[in-house]
């Protein structure tokens, strides 16, 4: 059965198809039916505060990765990240890299501004935070990104995924947040760079310590996407204002992070601005960036620098900005492969080959027998 072929057909499939599943099962667990109680009751099942049976809390093992290692996972999946951040960057990569993670987290951080203080940065645009649009607009997709740019971009570009890969994660977000007036301790984000920084380290003292935490930049995703879900309800996802609001959040994405990058490339008088637009999507690992924020709220509440109800607000985020986050993930997916296709052929009718680095034309052959990667 190619269950792992058919997944990935989908885009962002590794995430979004546990999670919506996850959110399926608790959606069942949360209708306490008769006959699930009766089961789990024979069965010697423990009851949960509310006095009733849930196959997903069921404790040991099976509580533990289904229903409760969301955060643990994220926290190894953001470990395994840090380990493929090479420090070991060639020059023209290392710039192009510093203008498309500069860019694109200022287009985020604008438009998240812009929001909360025209509108409101719990429920701002159509239902969507300030903090599901930093956290969406400022996070890309590294895999998308290196396999649009190994066919349409040069080498450079490719390569500038290595500076790219800083915007994995919540740090960028929860700093955000913190310019923005949340007042969280600096403990919370030592705490949410430090595996990030860690795993850097170690990618980086031996390859083939990267080598062997590449596979952890995958395999924890599925895991926590389901546990995710296994703490959401079905009925969020499918609330109009919810999945108006993704949709919205991923045009934006791919629209305004595109535009801010290649005006940012013009400005450095790079000619191709392939780059911008392969860059220009929500990263699938972005989903879990508000459980994260709301646990370092939690130790902001904890440590007396932000209120239980404010800390409360971002707990309550979590499910809505979600799924927020999951449908910009899978529109951008969408959206920004036809749009390199669509600004390659624009580029190419001007006499611009994206495949070539500006200062190294002899690099033709090279560019058109370069092989294709595989986010």
């Amino acid at each position: 059965m190619p269950i792992l072929r058919t997944i990935q057909r989908v885009p962002g499939g590794l995430m979004v198809v546990p999670l919506l599943l996850g959110t399926l099962l608790n959606t069942i667990d949360q209708m306490h039916l008769g006959v699930v109680q009766d089961l789990l009751g024979w069965l010697g099942a423990p009851k949960t505060a509310s006095g009733h049976y849930e196959f997903l809390r069921i404790g040991g093992f099976s509580e533990q990765l289904f229903k409760t290692s969301a955060l643990t996972l994220i926290a190894l999946f953001l470990f395994c990240s840090g380990s493929q951040m090479n420090l070991r960057v060639g020059g023209r990569a290392m710039k192009k890299g510093v203008i498309l993670t500069t860019a694109k987290y200022l287009t985020g951080l604008a438009v998240g501004v812009l929001v909360g203080w025209t509108l409101d940065p719990w429920t701002g645009l159509f239902g969507l935070s300030t903090m599901a649009i930093i956290a969406a607009m400022t996070n890309g997709n590294g895999g998308m990104y290196a396999a649009l740019t190994s066919q349409y971009g040069n080498r450079s570009d490719t390569a500038a995924v290595a500076v790219l890969s800083l915007n994995d994660g919540p740090f960028f977000t929860l700093m955000s947040l913190g310019l923005l007036g949340s007042h969280f301790p600096f403990i919370a984000f030592v705490a949410v760079l430090l595996p990030i920084a860690l795993g850097m380290l170690l990618g980086n003292l031996d390859h083939e310590m990267r080598a062997f935490l590449k596979q952890g930049e995958i395999l924890p995703v599925p895991f926590f996407a389901f546990a995710l879900g296994a703490n959401m309800n079905l009925a969020v996802f499918f609330n109009p204002t919810v999945v108006g609001a993704g949709l919205l959040l991923g045009v934006m994405t791919t629209v305004l992070t595109a535009l801010a990058g290649i005006l940012a490339f013009k400005l450095f008088r790079e000619k191709s601005v392939i780059a911008p637009v392969a860059e220009a999507t929500t990263a699938g690992n972005a989903v879990g960036t508000p459980a994260a924020i709301a646990a370092a709220a939690s130790v902001a509440a904890a440590s007396g620098m932000m209120s239980a109800a404010e800390a409360q607000a971002y707990q309550a985020l979590v499910p809505i900005a979600t799924l927020q986050i999951s449908i910009s993930t899978i529109s951008t997916a969408i959206m920004g492969p036809l749009a390199v296709i669509l600004v390659d052929r624009w580029q190419r009718s001007r006499g611009i080959d994206g495949r070539l680095e500006d200062d190294a034309p002899e690099m033709v052959a090279a560019a058109e027998t370069a092989p294709v990667a595989h986010g």
